[in-house]
């Protein structure tokens, strides 16, 4: 019994793996086609792959300026959303008032407004300070729409760190920040590692706010992405190409850095 339980976890978890990774298999694929493979009926399995759409999108000079936006955008976004994070956790974790719980439920239930609710009264804000298609604009918006869960996980994680431990800093004359610098920050630091690993890749794969309050000046690889579907045609290998390559620096991130998410995740899980 124990077997045949142990063999279907096994194959759920094979299942769902290969669920997840067949959409980037099909799209690598389709990057490996021409054009006109790429729309064939019933899509073609073997084929001769050429690696001419990674080149001419590797000649655009424009694709280097995406992608040191999405750089510049993503870690901009996360070190903005954890500097506002960190005191607000501190302050809710180790000094709550009446409200705590009402202002974190609050703010965690932002995250369930459809973004197009708030994009019009944001697109007329920046357009009256002259701040659409700006590397700032979309560093603000990015990390207010992750602020929720930064400041979610940093809060748990703050939650777990003994007050004993606090209070024996205060004995000791530590000031808030002296708390914060000496003493969380060293104590939490896998779970703020993941928090930050966390942003940052929510970050690199926004879509809606990048397409809608930017063009070829900020935006990023999700835009740069988006220019292969225009009036002229709809350059599905090309697109393709152009998606693995984007998506191919947060990927080898991820990988790299897996044990440490992982590891912040868990943080405190096991007493």
């Amino acid at each position: 019994m124990k077997s045949a339980s142990k063999w279907v976890r096994f194959a759920l978890g094979w299942g769902a793996a290969a669920a997840i990774f067949f959409p980037i298999l099909w799209m690598l694929l389709t990057s490996l086609k021409t054009e006109a493979q790429a729309y064939t009926t019933p899509p073609l399995i073997f084929f001769r792959p050429t690696l001419d759409n990674f080149g001419t999108i590797l000649q655009q000079s424009s694709y280097v300026r995406y992608a040191l936006n999405s750089v510049y955008v993503s870690c901009g976004a996360t070190f903005v959303a954890m500097f506002l994070s960190i005191p607000a956790a501190y302050v809710m974790a180790f000094h709550p008032g009446r409200r705590t719980q009402s202002v974190l439920v609050w703010v965690i239930s932002t995250k369930m407004m459809p973004p197009v609710s708030a994009l019009l009264p944001i697109y007329l804000v920046l357009g009256h300070f002259a701040l659409l298609d700006s590397l700032a604009s979309l560093i603000a918006v990015y990390a207010m729409v992750n602020l929720p869960i930064t400041l979610w996980l940093v809060y748990s994680y703050f939650r777990e760190v003994p007050h004993e431990i606090l209070e024996a800093g205060r004995i000791d004359g530590m000031t808030p920040w002296q708390e914060i610098r000496y003493l969380l920050l060293q104590m939490s630091l896998p779970g703020l590692a993941s928090t930050a690993l966390l942003s940052l890749v929510l970050c690199w794969n926004e879509a809606f706010w990048s397409i809608n309050l930017t063009s070829a000046k900020a935006g990023p690889l999700t835009v740069f992405i988006a220019t292969f579907s225009n009036p002229e045609g709809f350059f599905l290998a090309k697109l393709s190409a152009a998606s693995v390559l984007a998506i191919a620096p947060i990927l080898a991130f991820g990988w790299m850095a897996q044990k440490q998410l992982v590891r912040g995740l868990t943080f405190g899980a096991v007493k």
